[in-house]
């Protein structure tokens, strides 16, 4: 998959998903949140992530001091604003190589790591704006199963550092994308044993296990909408499910 273009279709994606709706629309996905706020804070993190990349930082820039971190008054502006923030965070990752390291939210890692960060905070948030729209969401598997991964390694990392974890010790929890072509990289199993959480992708029951499209996995895990509302199976003790959610905000 070829992260970066997938970065600036996303980005894209969304900015014409929300051209002309109304900026005051709420999002019940992210509470408190206008179309509005949403659209900055989108635009305004590629913009935060490019200056902390170009600028090698092994310190967090405050979003607020983000340069050029206001989107414009004009609607057009604004969207061009906002592709233009994608192509930035690319920019500098090119100018200070993939592999130099810099701050993140996952500790110091390469440049490189913004870019898959920033692709799937977009296709997530892309979410959240077709939600609140009442529009059609669509995603590749291909691209859902990457985020899954990437949510899974962010939520671990973090576990890790709680004084309960997400999945309580002896506890596991499995997840099985159903879409065709996947194959091993279209399951998940996240175990908490003597070495500590970690997760993997080999097949297994669990003591919960979900099984769907690794779209609605997607939203599910990441708490856009509950199983209830998805084509999810869920199957074991849906205790353990509820316990990952309860404990993994981000």
């Amino acid at each position: 998959m070829d992260l970066r273009a997938a970065l600036l279709d996303q980005t894209q994606a969304f900015g014409e998903l929300v051209r002309g709706a109304d900026p005051l629309t709420p999002i019940p996905t992210c509470p408190d949140w206008t179309l509005k706020q949403l659209f900055r804070h989108v635009g305004r993190g590629t913009r935060w992530a490019a200056q902390i990349i170009a600028e090698r930082r092994n310190e967090p820039v405050n979003p607020r001091e983000a340069r050029n971190g206001k989107p414009p008054d004009d609607p057009d502006a604004a969207i061009d604003w906002l592709n233009g923030g994608a192509r930035a965070a690319i920019a500098a990752v090119e100018q200070v190589g993939s592999d130099a390291r810099v701050w993140t939210a996952a500790g110091m890692r390469p440049a490189g790591w913004w870019i898959r960060r920033l692709l799937h905070d977009v296709a997530v948030h892309r979410a959240d704006a077709a939600l609140a729209l009442g529009a059609d969401y669509d995603l590749s598997p291909e691209l859902a199963a990457d985020a899954i991964n990437e949510w899974i390694e962010l939520m671990v990392l973090q576990g890790a550092r709680m004084a309960t974890p997400p999945v309580e010790r002896g506890r596991t929890l499995h997840l099985h994308a159903t879409d065709a072509g996947l194959g091993p990289t279209g399951e998940w199993s996240i175990a908490h044993d003597d070495g500590g959480l970690t997760w993997t992708h080999e097949h297994g029951k669990g003591d919960v296990a979900l099984r769907g499209p690794a779209r609605d996995l997607l939203l599910a895990i990441a708490r856009r909408r509950p199983v209830a509302e998805l084509d999810i199976e869920v199957f074991g003790d849906s205790a353990v499910w509820d316990g990952w959610l309860e404990r993994t905000p981000f």
